[in-house]
């Protein structure tokens, strides 16, 4: 993506105010690869390289890569990422810390990732490079996962207590005859508990499917059984509709769902809920 500023000729800087965020290299030789790769070192710059290459690594394991065009990241935390021309997943990666060496011998370029514990390398040697660029980005943009109704439902599962103290998992997807229960507690006073998760602000329609499910229960238990609706916020006259119904209206921040599935003590527990 361009923008007014940036200009396509041999080398393009592209410059948000006094920082130049972004300088590239088309079709370098490699002497200016190497020179720009050395620059961008000295100063913890990210460098982003798409060419022609070959990968060996060495260290707990080793393995070969064959050539091919590629996209090759190396991050100013240490960082390396090599990625073929398609999926998502890198072909060969090293996590940060590494040191970052670069050679140039018989018209090869050669980038080094090293790490020293534990000991590794990968070796990426390059005889065709399309675009070079030195990458001197900032993020300061906060991460915020949201998670989706079926990972409410795992983080209910996994914390109950984001609804309230004291509720104990009892099912979850229970068929009952108006269709399935998303989650199905006992309360500390002994009470059942059908819990109807909504990832957006509930409806009406909602209050309404959650009584259907109440009265479903409540046919085939004796005991006393409550009906929670759990969801961000209520939608315009919902709450009255819950009041009329006898049902409870329970505050449920999809943030929080995702924060509670990212906690490594919840993390291996959420694998055994399968994905919808």
């Amino acid at each position: 993506m361009r923008t007014k500023s940036s200009k396509v000729v041999g080398r393009k800087t592209v410059s948000t105010a006094n920082r130049e965020p972004l300088t590239a290299l088309l079709n370098p030789s490699v002497q200016k690869a190497v020179s720009l790769i050395r620059d961008a070192f000295s100063k913890r710059e990210g460098i982003l390289i798409i060419g022609n290459c070959w990968v060996s690594y060495r260290g707990r394991a080793s393995s070969q890569l064959e050539s091919g065009e590629r996209i090759v990241i190396l991050k100013e935390d240490g960082s390396v990422l090599v990625h073929r021309p398609v999926g998502y997943e890198p072909v060969n990666w090293q996590p940060p810390g590494c040191i970052f060496h670069v050679s140039a011998t018989g018209g090869i370029l050669q980038v080094k990732a090293v790490r020293r514990k534990p000991s590794e390398c990968v070796k990426i040697s390059f005889d065709r490079v399309y675009l070079l660029s030195d990458l001197n980005l900032v993020d300061m943009g906060e991460f915020a996962l949201h998670a989706s109704e079926g990972d409410m439902q795992k983080a209910v599962l996994l914390m109950p207590s984001l609804i309230e103290d004291g509720l104990k998992p009892i099912a979850y997807e229970k068929k009952v005859e108006p269709g399935f229960v998303d989650v199905y507690c006992e309360d500390k006073a002994g009470r059942f508990v059908v819990i109807e998760i909504k990832r957006k602000s509930a409806s009406k329609e909602a209050a309404l499917q959650l009584a259907r499910y109440v009265e479903a229960i409540r046919g085939i238990v004796n005991r006393e059984v409550r009906g929670v609706l759990a969801a961000p916020n209520l939608g315009k006259g919902v709450q009255r509709l819950l009041t009329t119904l006898g049902l409870e209206f329970k505050a449920l921040d999809p943030k929080k769902c995702a924060e509670t599935l990212s906690k490594p003590e919840t993390r291996e527990l959420a694998e055994f809920f399968k994905e919808e």
